[in-house]
């Protein structure tokens, strides 16, 4: 008798990687807001390319963490993903902003370059990106979906293959 429990598909696990990456800079900004202006409305903004930036870089760290969890400790492996967040920032706000499109700028800050990145953020990154691994990165691959689940009534209850 097999494994009955699935692990999810990179496209779920990208899903869910995406809505976290949203919701937690919609937290973030509302949070700078809140300390920097004292706006006690408490709202965050972001930009829907957010879900394709943090999904699809929550995906690469997740690859990282497989080859450097043995290799590295704690402390190099989040430096190493900070290193990778600032290549993936400047290189997805370079893309945008060449369609009028990139969501951040970093040009009020003193240690940024072409307002796409900052040093500012290091920490914020370094800490995040550690929190993406043991958290977020590390329950996501702990889920399983049940192989003989299959929707009842529904819009997908026929796109799903019927049982042997």
């Amino acid at each position: 008798m097999g494994n009955r429990f699935q692990p999810l598909d990179s496209l779920c696990r990208w899903y869910l990687y995406a809505l976290h990456g949203f919701l937690a800079e919609i937290m973030f900004t509302a949070t700078v807001n809140f300390v920097v202006h004292w706006d006690w409305r408490f709202m965050g903004v972001t930009s829907v390319w957010a879900l394709f930036i943090y999904g699809t870089f929550a995906m690469i760290l997740e690859q990282l963490y497989f080859r450097l969890r043995r290799r590295c400790n704690f402390v190099v492996r989040g430096i190493l993903y900070t290193l990778c967040i600032y290549l993936w920032e400047f290189c997805t706000g370079y893309i945008l902003r060449c369609f009028n499109a990139c969501p951040w700028d970093y040009s009020s800050l003193q240690y940024n370059f072409m307002g796409l990145v900052t040093l500012e953020y290091f920490p914020l990154w370094f800490v995040g990106s550690l929190l993406l691994e043991r958290v977020v990165v590390y329950n996501v691959l702990r889920l399983r979906l049940d192989e003989a689940w299959r929707p009842k009534d529904g819009p997908c209850s026929k796109l799903e293959p019927k049982p042997e």
